[in-house]
């Protein structure tokens, strides 16, 4: 069965891609072989994974130089999902490609349209990348949602101007997914405490891997 391939991607720092690439891979590893690569210079992804006590759920590597698409499924193919964790940066070699490269490409936004609108050019590459990618899917992911806040108008605006869709489910803001990442771990493995954080995942992953 052929590698299934996602991009966590945003042009913006911090908008949580290291956070949901880590997790999305965890739950990923439970139903089969996962690896997170990342292509961010910052090396966070490798960072979280090298803090922990036991080995974390995915494996976890550093991809440098330059690769194209067909080679990440050459040389990953071992692997059924893959999760790039890419730079903050539509410009870099490595975020260029992943759009061509991945199957899925998931986007972490706050829930601000300011934030939202930093990020405008993404649906431009996305649709440039479709032309080599046919099979390239984009989605929304709105991160850091506080509870029993509805979206502002000016959001939902912000959302239809971006013109790409919003997955059902997302993000809460938890200070669980910050405890994961300190201690170089998942939600998923933190028991109860993490539970609630790692449904959420769950309902990424259903939703995505029903696309």
């Amino acid at each position: 069965m052929a590698t299934h391939i996602i991009a966590v991607i945003n042009q913006k720092g911090g908008a949580g891609k290291t956070t949901l690439s880590m997790n999305l891979a965890a739950g990923l590893a439970q139903r089969d072989e996962t690896l997170v690569l990342d292509l961010d210079p910052q090396a966070s992804s490798r960072q979280w994974a090298s803090l922990g006590s036991a080995p974390f759920p995915a494996t976890v590597k550093q991809i440098n130089g330059k690769w194209d698409a067909k080679s990440l499924h050459q040389n990953y193919k071992a692997y059924r999902h893959l999760v790039l964790d890419c730079p903050p940066s539509l410009e870099s070699h490595a975020s260029l490609q992943a759009l061509r490269a991945c199957d899925v490409a998931l986007i972490p936004v706050l829930p601000s349209p300011i934030d939202l609108w930093a990020s405008l050019r993404l649906p431009q590459e996305i649709e440039e990348a479709k032309k080599t990618n046919k099979r390239l899917k984009a989605y929304l992911v709105l991160n850091q949602l506080e509870p029993k806040s509805a979206l502002s108008a000016a959001m939902h605006d912000a959302i239809a101007e971006f013109g790409i869709p919003v997955l059902d489910t997302g993000i809460r803001r938890r200070a669980i997914y910050r405890s994961a990442a300190l201690e170089g771990v998942s939600v998923y493995q933190l028991g109860s405490r993490g539970a609630p954080a790692a449904a959420e995942i769950e309902a990424i992953i259903n939703e995505v891997i029903a696309s």
